[in-house]
């Protein structure tokens, strides 16, 4: 029997990125913060999944998801470092999809994101008809040891927008 979470990984992606705006928003809600804005990219073509507004503060936040209890190693486009502010945030679940931890890769509020230059360049997942996998020069390979371990929704959310108060 195949793996769901595999097999139907784009599915889960986007139940997870929903389940973390209603899970973000409900959060504000319940502290009186009412001047968020959300918006989606029609595709993934410039790095990143999600831009949430509060304010002034603007995030550009790609998301990676798993099962694992840390991330392990993942793929970001390079052009995710052209927007001020934005961040990586690495979403773990459990079998279900309810979201159990966060990894963080960025900046404070008006932080850039760190360099991803150093990391080693990613390469295509299939080869191709010559059985070689090209490089994938926009993108790189960010280890887990990248990530920041946060203590939950309410770290992740001042990590994006600082102190929270209406």
């Amino acid at each position: 029997m195949s793996d769901k979470h595999s097999r139907h990984s784009t599915l889960r992606e986007r139940i997870v990125e929903h389940r973390f705006v209603a899970d973000t928003l409900q959060y504000l809600w319940k502290h009186d913060i009412f001047d968020i804005e959300v918006l989606r990219p029609e595709f993934d073509g410039h790095g990143y999944d999600l831009v949430m507004t509060r304010g002034s503060i603007v995030r550009h936040i790609q998301l990676k998801t798993g099962k694992a209890k840390k991330p392990d190693k993942v793929l970001a486009g390079m052009s995710l470092m052209a927007k001020a502010s934005a961040c990586l945030i690495w979403i773990g679940v459990d079998d279900e999809l309810n979201l159990k931890r966060f990894f963080w890769l960025g900046g404070m509020p008006g932080a850039a994101i760190p360099s991803l230059e150093g990391f080693d360049i990613a390469r295509r997942r299939t080869p191709n008809t010559g059985g070689i996998r090209p490089e994938r020069t926009a993108h790189r390979v960010i280890p887990k040891t990248a990530f920041q371990e946060t203590t939950g929704l309410d770290d992740v959310l001042t990590r994006l927008f600082g102190k929270l108060s209406p």
